[in-house]
């Protein structure tokens, strides 16, 4: 009994890790970049937290928004709130791979949002964004549903 649930265990864990690893969305603990209203980037310019009653399914992640508001303009127009490479860190996608990312590590380029891995690898995003964005674009087809 044991040796079976260990190995259920085991293709529980497995089948989590291959799905969060080729979803197109970035997503932690079932939410979609962290829980973190992607329109609040824009219209408060800093990271808020989005509330349970305030979600939204979209590109098979679940989004969290601070007001129904913000929730209205998401479902309006999702594309022009959501970040880019579905939130994984863009210096990552223009390295050709996906990474995980911080609410906090986050930058807005011509109208658009971006995150990254953390404070570190943002200061090197932020010194050659357009050439990066340019390659992480090109990257992003290959990679999008790969881990």
């Amino acid at each position: 009994m044991k040796k079976l649930v260990t190995v259920v265990s085991i293709l529980i864990c497995f089948t989590m890790k291959m799905q969060a690893q080729q979803s197109e969305v970035f997503i932690s603990e079932g939410k979609a970049i962290r829980g973190y209203d992607p329109v609040a980037y824009f219209k408060e310019g800093k990271p808020v937290k989005g509330q349970d009653s305030l979600t939204y399914s979209w590109k098979g992640g679940n989004w969290y928004f601070s007001s129904r508001q913000n929730l209205d303009s998401f479902k309006k127009n999702p594309v022009q709130y959501a970040p880019q490479y579905g939130g994984y860190c863009a210096y990552g996608c223009s390295e050709g791979h996906k990474a995980p990312t911080q609410p906090d590590a986050w930058s807005i380029v011509n109208g658009k949002l971006y995150f990254n891995y953390n404070q570190k690898v943002k200061a090197i995003w932020i010194k050659d964004t357009d050439s990066r964005i340019i390659t992480a674009d090109k990257n992003w087809e290959a990679i999008r549903n790969k881990e």
